[in-house]
């Protein structure tokens, strides 16, 4: 318990960090959001200009001191600010609108990838040297291939000229968006590319790194000695090598899942899926200063959330962390 309580207490000030950077990175950047809503909608008033540096927290008015600690107790509150392309739509709504689309397709995808990977990695160690095993430079050379790349050449192969999948959006035009049969499957149907897109640039690198793993685990004493025993080979796969080569990757994974939110950035722009990896894009080519800066934070402490849930469990499963710990 003392060595989670250290790593808590690590992890707050990382996010407090995070949530500093995130407020005077943008500030030391030229222009701000009332710059670019002034630029964009040159007939506003002189009045107006106040009212949008009170609203948008920028201007002469307070320090920047102030500005820090309105800062932070606005996002103690939850409220990210207001929308600059969307005015006056606050933030959060956006991204909650926008968040799902993306945990879902990349989140379901990167699991997929993880127990796919995973399995492979346990069965090429396993059977290392066999016809599967020297598959392994395939799966390096998906894995290595730019998956926005492959993206395009998906695209042109099964939906521009084979027409077996939708070339973009998250649904059928003319639905509305809802828990309904018609929208569920549409949405499922327009998804099935994206995923393809991430699993197969994806699994190659879960699978060799489980295999290395397994590899070295195979070869430890207390393995050794379970094959001396004569233990069944699928226990001795499972139990004793699978069980003890997975918890690099299980760390890794964690840390994949910090990095959902985030999206597949370039993939979401090729196939104009409405997550966040889009919304993100459009922020930034429009200076939507508020967006962008909601997206950084709520992207930093993904991160730092999965890495500390990541090392809570594996404190649980591994009995040599709490050894260690009690030593």
């Amino acid at each position: 318990m003392k060595h989670i309580a250290r790593r808590l207490a690590f992890y707050v000030a990382a996010a407090w960090a995070a949530i500093t950077i995130n407020f005077f990175v943008p500030r030391a950047m030229p222009g701000n959001a009332v710059d670019a809503m002034m630029a964009q909608f040159p007939h506003l008033e002189p009045g107006a200009l106040k009212a949008l540096e009170a609203e948008f927290g920028v201007g002469s008015d307070g320090s920047l001191l102030h500005q820090y600690g309105s800062y932070l107790v606005n996002i103690l509150h939850g409220n990210l600010g207001t929308d600059l392309t969307q005015f006056p739509t606050p933030v959060s709504s956006i991204i909650a609108s926008t968040l799902p689309w993306t945990l879902i397709l990349v989140g379901s995808a990167t699991v997929i990838s993880f127990l796919l990977g995973t399995l492979l990695g346990i069965f090429a160690a396993w059977r290392r040297g066999s016809r599967f095993d020297n598959l392994m430079p395939g799966f390096i050379f998906l894995q290595a291939t730019p998956y926005f790349f492959l993206a395009l050449l998906l695209v042109d192969l099964f939906a521009a000229h084979l027409h077996y999948f939708p070339e973009q959006r998250g649904y059928d035009i003319g639905l509305v968006p809802g828990w309904h049969l018609n929208f569920i499957e549409s949405a499922l149907y327009h998804s099935l590319l994206p995923a393809l897109t991430i699993v197969i640039t994806s699994v190659g690198g879960w699978m060799l790194g489980m295999r290395n793993m397994m590899i070295t685990t195979l070869g430890e004493d207390y393995v050794l000695s379970a094959v001396a025993k004569g233990l069944a080979p699928r226990r001795i796969m499972l139990a004793y090598g699978a069980r003890n080569a997975i918890l690099p990757s299980f760390a890794a994974f964690s840390t994949s899942l910090g990095l959902v939110v985030s999206g597949a950035l370039i993939m979401e722009v090729v196939f104009a899926y409405p997550g966040v990896g889009l919304l993100l894009y459009n922020a930034v080519t429009s200076n939507d200063y508020p967006m962008v800066q909601a997206l950084f934070l709520i992207i930093s402490l993904a991160v730092l959330g999965a890495n500390l849930i990541a090392e809570v469990v594996y404190v649980l499963v591994d009995p040599r962390t709490r050894t260690a710990e009690a030593a």
